[in-house]
């Protein structure tokens, strides 16, 4: 006979995982930093594998742990759905979401359309921020979930969503060939704006930084205006742009990746909820997205 997990074992793992160490973790699940250990073993035992390595004073996941993560989530809102469903339990309460505007813009109004319809007893209050400031927001509890950009060096949140990163300009202008070549970017602190100056400098392209915004959708008026040329993800793109190949000198940006974070502190049903849907509709769009691609392809 197969091992069973243990599901508190489970909320034990995603604590650790969620704040990076043994012993914040214990404060959240209300238990000594033995105790929390104890469970690890059991979970490593029953499975065989090493959840935890060592990285300094950090819990850092092995790519094992990395995997049993991603099916502890999905077990503990299975768990907690099943009891609500018998229970004839109605979600009730208010929670916290923190988005980048440029997320905001493209995606909150479909999830909060069909979320609010199916949970009108839960109220959402919206933050939109920047992700440097989300994850300050986050470390200081003051939201509940937030929708980020994933990166190496911010290594953190599940990722939910990846897509193309995308050379623009206008369709009506020229602006790709001019030299020194414009730019409309991020700040200095965007990874986008980092990979595509070192792409064109990899090719020894003059360029100058002319606009700089945190807002995609702002990035994108001033790549349309003709005024230069920007880097959007591939949900961004809008009618009038142009997108950039190699052909033209523009080699290919790394992937855009999209993470949910949580906050390790606050575990309920409402949040679950929400985050739920949000996984679900932006596997929703994806596929939407594909369907689309398909039938331009078939005309």
């Amino acid at each position: 006979m197969l091992p069973v997990l243990d599901n508190d074992h489970l909320r034990t793992l995603v604590a650790i995982a969620e704040t990076g160490s043994f012993t914040r973790a214990a404060d959240i699940v209300h238990k000594t930093q033995s105790a929390v250990s104890m469970q690890i073993r059991k979970l490593e035992e029953r499975l065989g594998r090493e959840i935890f390595g060592k990285e300094g004073r950090a819990a850092k996941l092995t790519p094992d742990g990395e995997k049993l993560l991603d099916y502890a989530y999905r077990m503990l809102r299975l768990n907690d759905e099943v009891i609500s469903a018998f229970r004839g339990d109605k979600l009730t309460g208010s929670v916290k979401l923190g988005v980048p505007d440029d997320y905001a813009e493209r995606y909150l109004p479909e999830i909060m359309a069909r979320f609010t319809a199916s949970n009108p007893g839960i109220e959402v209050a919206v933050v939109c921020e920047p992700t440097p400031a989300l994850v300050e927001n986050m470390q200081a509890c003051e939201i509940d979930l937030a929708i980020i950009t994933h990166s190496k060096q911010r290594d953190i949140g599940e990722i939910i969503r990846e897509e193309k990163l995308l050379w623009v300009s206008s369709q009506r202008h020229c602006v790709h060939e001019a030299r020194p070549l414009p730019l409309a970017l991020g700040r200095d602190t965007c990874a986008w704006r980092r990979s595509a100056v070192a792409r064109l400098e990899a090719r020894a392209v003059p360029h100058r930084v002319l606009y700089t915004s945190w807002n995609s959708s702002a990035v994108g008026a001033a790549v349309l205006s003709g005024l230069a040329v920007g880097v959007l993800p591939e949900s961004a793109i809008r009618p009038g742009m142009r997108v950039l190949t190699e052909h033209e000198g523009f080699d290919p940006l790394p992937t855009v990746k999209i993470a949910l974070l949580r906050n390790a502190k606050r575990h309920d049903h409402v949040i679950d909820a929400l985050a739920d849907h949000i996984i679900q509709s932006l596997d929703n769009l994806s596929l939407e997205r594909a369907a689309a691609t398909r039938l331009q392809a078939a005309e």
